[in-house]
């Protein structure tokens, strides 16, 4: 029962103690006794529960019966230590919207039925349950979901626990590194168990991750994607010499935003000491969106975060891959569908099973590429206040209204006489007698009449299908809370700046709170802190990116550097919140600190940038040591500080431009975005989500197309060509495939003109 304001409760009465040590007594019946071998000890509810309510000794038993374990991939089952507490099901629908487990029938014995009258209710109850059922994966013996490794991150007991992890360590020996997740924008809080490699070698060793599951879920790239590292023990000093003499010769610096703030911070004042021009494409046109859509809102940063999309009930997403963009992001639209009760409406031309499935009251509208202008447009003309939103905005949208005659069929009550004969005693002569009187009677009918309606043609134009009018007042009815979410594919829009200032007007105008997803793990950060340009000269230096000399974290450049998880630093996620991520592993080689303090900067350590970060762009002058990054028990967030959102002079200027109708891209295109679990080469590298790319298509397309998974195409674009193999993406619907960014050898970036859908020629090879 939920506590409510008033209730007077009771949590330890002799009854309420008596119940608590047969329930604990029920769920050890049969339990396994390998807690000496089970990678739960040491941190298994079970074990605390027993010895807290002092369990010593068993009332009740039964027959056991053989529950051979599974293999799922990345979970392995073990059904004899499961005691269907079912947090693995409820986490996997209501929190990640998978819903990829469900109980099943267990084959034990009955409960022999004297037990009834003689433990307490709710002990036999949940024993009758423990001994009938166990879990498994809907699809039969596969785990068919996102890999987000939720379930066994909750599991109280040794049940669920990583395939890679099992037996490998106990949980006791673990150093935790506390850190920020360095995959995707999220900005999720995990901890780093690192513990010596072996008996022969004492360096340290990452084992497994693990997430605060109470307060935040995480994805499967920061699950099982830790071990990036670039192992370096010693200083190269000619590799240093020769970064020197080309960072001496160079006139701009190419990078990619998987790098803290403080080196984004040392990249700038590179550029302000020595002129460099900073090329990172992906932040520069973020941070060029945040620019158009500051000169209407008038704020520096947008106003929304994750939690207000947790706390909503009616979510829009436009213009992400959602699941891969920002799987958080997914998550906390899947808990607004499922825990509130909400509904939703997802907008990107490619079809996604993982969306739909997440609930009945969210609708997928599959527009044509280039039409994400027309799906802002929709929502101002749905939501926005017309009586204060500019005059032209308001025209305009009107312009797209007409009235249609449609014929409609409505049940009607219609009353209806009719003469009925019944028979009546006659009291005089005792005989019965037949008497006719007119009865009224009021009846249902249906009937067809011509009605004019409303004619919204951006229905038509984003193909959002003849019942969405009315799925929408559905859909709307008794919601409070509205949350947008807006992503990469508006950002790289050719319109770009049109679509930024749409949605500042949707946040000014409507009920929506605006959430953007940047692309990378640092990509706000990069782009509040640097003075982004388009286009290098004609010396680059790359740092995680191809330049005439190259500063890699990958182990494959000019000079080493140091991956995320041996560093520290910040990194500002997608609720423009500076987080401090710490080193989990050791790095030997050279820094980017090194090679600024040979250029002229004068800093010992890289953190001591943190409280120089850039105020003027809404940082904290705050020390990196004095940086929290820790949740309550009651599931405050202490990480970091939220970014202060500034406000920016306006023209008062708020014009839109039209969109063209005609600009949909209606034939053959091909989609740049990653897989489940990969976001970067940091993700492939490591080594439980290693893989090569391809082109990914669905399983519709590929029968459409004769292709079968291992077949080579030749992929053309008017930006080039490339030949890959054809992978099946399990993940995804229609006839739209995508080329992944992770993969570098591929190097799909060349086919795109920036905008992230592009016409495509596929063919066989």
């Amino acid at each position: 029962v939920k506590a409510k304001e008033g209730m007077n409760i009771t949590t330890s009465t002799p009854t309420i103690e008596a119940e608590k040590r047969a329930i604990m007594e029920v769920y050890d019946v049969n339990h396994p006794l390998e807690c000496g071998v089970c990678d739960q000890s040491g941190e298994c509810e079970l074990q605390n529960y027993t010895l807290e309510i002092g369990v010593d000794s068993q009332s009740y038993s039964i027959k056991d019966t053989h529950k051979p374990a599974q293999d799922w991939g990345f979970i392995h089952y073990d059904p004899a230590l499961c005691i269907m507490c079912e947090r693995c099901i409820t986490v996997c629908k209501d929190m990640i919207g998978d819903a990829a487990l469900s109980p099943v029938a267990r084959g034990g014995s009955p409960i022999d039925a004297a037990f009834k009258e003689s433990m307490p209710k709710d002990a036999y109850a949940m024993w009758n349950k423990l001994n009938k059922s166990l879990i498994a994966p809907n699809g039969g013996d596969t785990l068919d979901c996102t890999n987000c490794g939720e379930c066994s991150a909750v599991c109280p007991v040794g049940a669920l626990v990583s395939s890679d992890y099992q037996y490998t360590s106990n949980a006791w020996e673990h150093k935790q590194i506390p850190a920020t997740c360095a995959h995707c924008s999220a900005g999720c809080q995990l901890s780093y168990d690192i513990k010596h490699t072996s008996i022969e070698n004492t360096e340290s060793k990452i084992y497994r991750v693990k997430n605060e599951w109470n307060y935040v879920s995480l994805c499967g790239a920061g699950r099982y994607g830790y071990d990036f590292e670039n192992r370096v023990s010693a200083k190269d000093a000619s590799a240093f010499e020769a970064a020197l003499a080309a960072f001496k010769k160079a006139d701009g610096i190419a990078f990619t935003s998987a790098i803290t703030n403080e080196e984004a911070l040392i990249l700038q004042k590179l550029k302000e000491t020595r002129g460099y021009r900073l090329i990172n494409e992906e932040a520069r046109v973020f941070k060029n969106f945040l620019n158009a859509y500051s000169s209407i809102s008038g704020k520096s940063l947008y106003g929304g975060d994750l939690k207000q999309v947790h706390e909503a009930d009616f979510v829009v997403s436009i213009g992400s891959a959602l699941k891969t963009d920002n799987p958080n992001a997914r998550f906390a639209m899947n808990n607004a569908l499922s825990m509130n009760k909400g509904a939703g409406l997802y907008f990107h031309p490619v079809a996604d099973p993982v969306i739909t499935e997440m609930s009945k009251n969210v609708t997928q509208i599959q527009h044509a590429p280039m039409m994400e202008e027309a799906a802002l447009y929709l929502i101002l003309d749905l939501f926005g206040e017309k009586t204060a939103m500019p005059s032209e905005i308001v025209s305009y949208l009107a312009g797209f209204h007409s009235t249609k005659t449609v014929t409609v069929e409505e049940t009607v009550d219609e009353k209806v006489t009719e003469t009925v004969t019944k028979k009546v005693l006659n009291e005089e002569t005792g005989l019965e007698e037949e008497v006719s009187e007119e009865v009224t009677k009021t009846v249902k009918k249906k009937v067809s009449k011509e009605v004019e309606v409303d004619d919204n043609a951006l229905f038509g134009l984003l193909n959002a299908g003849d019942k969405f009018a009315e799925t929408l007042e559905k859909y709307l009815a008794k919601k409070e809370n509205f949350a947008l979410m807006v992503g990469p594919d508006l950002y790289t829009h050719p319109n770009a700046a049109n679509c930024a200032r749409l949605v500042a007007l949707i946040e000014k105008y409507t009920r929506f709170s605006v959430t953007m997803i940047p692309n990378l793990s640092n990509t706000l950060g990069v782009a509040m802190i640097c003075d982004l340009d388009e286009s290098c000269g004609s010396y680059t230096v790359g740092y995680n990116t191809a330049g005439n000399f190259t500063l890699s974290a990958l182990g494959n450049g000019d000079l080493d550097m140091p991956a995320l998880n041996q560093q520290e630093g910040t990194l500002t996620g997608i609720d423009k919140r500076v987080n401090p991520t710490n080193a989990a592993l050791p790095y030997g080689g050279y820094v980017l600190n090194d090679i600024a303090n040979a250029l002229g900067l004068n800093t010992k350590y890289t953190v001591e940038y943190t409280k120089q970060l850039p105020t003027a762009a809404g940082f904290k002058e705050i020390d990196f040591d004095a940086l929290p990054n820790h949740y309550t028990n009651s599931g405050e967030e202490v990480r970091g500080y939220v970014m202060e959102n500034l406000s920016v002079a306006t023209g008062n200027d708020e014009s839109v431009a039209p969109f063209d109708a005609d600009a949909a891209v209606r034939n053959s295109v091909v989609y740049l975005a990653n897989p489940v679990l990969q976001f970067t080469p940091f993700t492939a590298r490591a080594h439980q989500l290693a893989q090569s790319g391809g082109l990914y298509a669905s399983k519709a397309y590929m029968e459409q197309n004769g292709l079968s998974e291992g077949d080579r195409v030749r992929v053309k674009t008017s930006g080039g060509e490339l030949e890959v193999s054809v992978l099946l993406d399990g993940k995804i619907d229609g006839n739209i495939p995508y080329l992944p960014t992770f993969d570098t050898s591929i190097k799909s970036d060349a086919l795109f003109n920036g905008y992230r859908f592009a016409t495509v020629s596929i063919q066989k090879v």
